[in-house]
């Protein structure tokens, strides 16, 4: 222990400050003169006197100073306690009381919905890894693979693009345990809300389930309706869980409109920014509940196809489509506050899936035979801020799936020319299996955290 830690050489200190105030006091000037008289006699004994004399006077300046500039401990911690009575004591802090029918622990998200943590660790930063174990499904033996989506069958010779997990930096993420998720989704409605790549998700979660079941035909699309592209909705059963897994086709979340009278001619359909989808009373009754929108926010699919915003009564033939979109999030934000109850169903939105055109138009499309080694500044997207952005300040729990730096690195991923049409190459989607099954492993340690 330090000595000016000491419990007596503080109290010392105290004592000798005194002394040196208390000769401040009026009889200063008959005690220094007396002093200075001895002092003078001292002195003229030696020169050692002159050291011992010029010590005391020091030590007495010193202490005096010390015991001003730093008081006891024990004053500090009294000082302390008159602010906090008694620092042992326990308090209760008041946190949200979130509760869902599949996970009954605190959502981190209710925190901080900047990042996505699971534990302590944010599993949208790490990399991929060749796992040979991957991919955990053939694509050409789930009927629900859309066929535009199934690289392998339309004569994509490489599989590596198949053979890649994504690590987190300082945990792992649970692989997908088809047969443990199908016991804990019994009885429950899994609904996926957005574009084509919610399409996408929805399919490779269906793939992914069909590994843990026997009977293959007691999973079926409840109106044995085909997958297009232009259907709205789709329905898959798993008959002997009791499951469903849904898939509402909502490309920007809000409704299109009829034109206003008076419109210019080139206003063909408007988009109300400030009403959510009108089929959105069919989303609520649900367990799970998973949105996406961004890549039809575009000038190519909005104005060049003659769509345009309306806020109310008024045509925002000016509005910009980033406003357009953060306005239209908001919508969509304000209806999930007031209209889902986030007790029952757990909320996610996943952020814009990065895509790998190049040249100077954005319309070459180039798949490569590995992922990228670097984002190349694909892993921000304006997008994907504003989804950050709107619901970080939500009243209820949203977690948010920030898939967009983790894609970034996939350009050996996407569909290229191995699709139903391949005249047409294809940078946005992703071929199947493939990273959207990663979403969807990801997605599940967070619905089911005891895998964790």
């Amino acid at each position: 222990m330090d000595i000016w830690d000491s419990w007596w050489v503080l109290q010392l200190m105290q004592m000798l400050g005194l002394l040196s105030f208390w000769i401040s006091l009026p009889k200063m000037r008959t005690l220094f003169s007396k002093a200075f008289g001895f002092g003078n006699k001292f002195i003229k004994g030696s020169s050692s006197n002159v050291w011992i004399f010029v010590s005391i006077s020091l030590l007495l300046f010193l202490s005096w100073a010390y015991s001003f500039v730093f008081p006891s401990d024990l004053s500090v911690i009294q000082g302390y306690d008159e602010i906090i009575p008694n620092s042992t004591q326990s308090h209760s802090v008041e946190v949200p009381n979130v509760s869902h029918s599949m996970n009954q622990s605190f959502d981190f998200e209710v925190l901080n919905s900047k990042v996505v943590p699971m534990g302590k660790c944010n599993v949208f930063e790490g990399s991929w890894i060749h796992d040979d174990s991957y991919p955990l499904y053939d694509a050409s033996q789930c009927p629900f693979a859309e066929r535009g989506f199934n690289c392998i069958a339309n004569g994509r010779r490489d599989r590596g693009y198949t053979k890649w997990r994504w690590k987190p930096k300082n945990c792992d993420v649970p692989r997908f345990d088809a047969r443990g998720i199908l016991e804990q989704l019994r009885g429950k409605r899994v609904v996926f809300v957005g574009d084509s790549l919610s399409r996408t998700q929805w399919e490779s979660l269906i793939c992914l389930l069909m590994t843990g079941v026997e009977d293959k035909k007691s999973v079926y699309e409840i109106k044995g309706n085909r997958i297009t592209k232009q259907i709205r909705f789709l329905g898959v059963r798993f008959s002997t869980f009791d499951l469903r897994i849904d898939f509402y086709r909502s490309v920007f979340l809000v409704k299109p409109g009829p034109v206003p009278k008076h419109s210019p001619q080139r206003v063909k359909t408007t988009l109300r920014l400030d009403k959510i989808d009108d089929i959105s009373h069919e989303w609520i009754d649900s367990d799970v509940l998973i949105f996406n929108s961004g890549h039809w926010w575009t000038r190519t699919k909005l104005f060049d196809m003659g769509w345009y915003f309306q806020v109310g009564s008024s045509l925002k033939l000016g509005m910009t489509i980033n406003s357009a979109y953060n306005k239209a999030l908001h919508t969509w934000a304000s209806w999930v506050e007031n209209s889902v109850n986030t007790n029952r169903t757990r909320v996610f939105f996943r952020t814009f899936e990065s895509t790998h055109w190049s040249g100077k138009n954005h319309n070459a499309c180039k798949v490569t035979r590995n992922p990228w080694k670097r984002s190349n500044g694909k892993e921000r997207s304006p997008i994907s801020d504003m989804i950050n952005r709107v619901v970080r300040n939500m009243s209820v729990p949203v977690t948010i799936l920030h898939v967009t730096p983790m894609s970034s690195y996939r350009s050996d991923g996407h569909v290229g020319t191995w699709s139903d049409n391949p005249s047409v190459p294809d940078c946005s989607h992703w071929c199947l299996p493939g990273v959207p099954d990663m979403w969807n492993e990801i997605l599940f340690s967070y619905l089911l955290p005891k895998h964790m």
